[in-house]
This record gives C-alpha cells, sequence and structure tokens, in this order.
C-alpha cells in the first residue's frame, strides 16, 4: 500500500490553480487583498497558491469567503482513484 503523505504534487498544483482561477473570478485582483480578508498573511495565502499543503479548514473558510461550495471547488480537478485492496 503507498504511503498516504506522499501527496501527488501534480494534484497539489491543479488546487493552487483552482484557488487562484476562483480569487480572480471573484474580483480579489492580486493574492493580498483576499490574504487580508481571510486574516492571513500574504506569504501564507501565496504558498497555497503555489502548491502548498494546507489544512481542510483553510480550504472551507476560503470557500466561505468566495461564496463556493466544496463540490464547485473541486469540479475539474482529477485526482486519481487508486484502488485499495481490503483485507
Amino acid at each position: 500500500m503507498k504511503n498516504p503523505s506522499n501527496i501527488n504534487t501534480e494534484e497539489l498544483n491543479a488546487i493552487a490553480l483552482r484557488l487562484k482561477e476562483l480569487r480572480k473570478s471573484k474580483g480579489y485582483s492580486n493574492y493580498e487583498h483576499i490574504a487580508f480578508e481571510l486574516g492571513m498573511s500574504r506569504s501564507a495565502y501565496w504558498r497555497l497558491e503555489t502548491g502548498a499543503n494546507f489544512e481542510l479548514k483553510t480550504l472551507i473558510k476560503i470557500c466561505r469567503l468566495l461564496e463556493v461550495s466544496l463540490e464547485d471547488f473541486f469540479k475539474g480537478i482529477a485526482i486519481p482513484n487508486n484502488s485499495v485492496t481490503k483485507k
């Protein structure tokens, strides 16, 4: 079985790109403005848009600010379904 902590960089980059797309579509021209609204440092938010791993509660906070459901957030992000053998 694969180690679940080995998250594919490609998937993190897809999530980062989605964050950036949603930010811009909601009128935040740069990441500094949304970071301020979220109560985060600019560098902390910038890391999210560059593919850093982050907590789900951070994603929920961002989705609430951008008025996007988690379902809508993940639309178009392909995360492979690795089959796990049950023992």
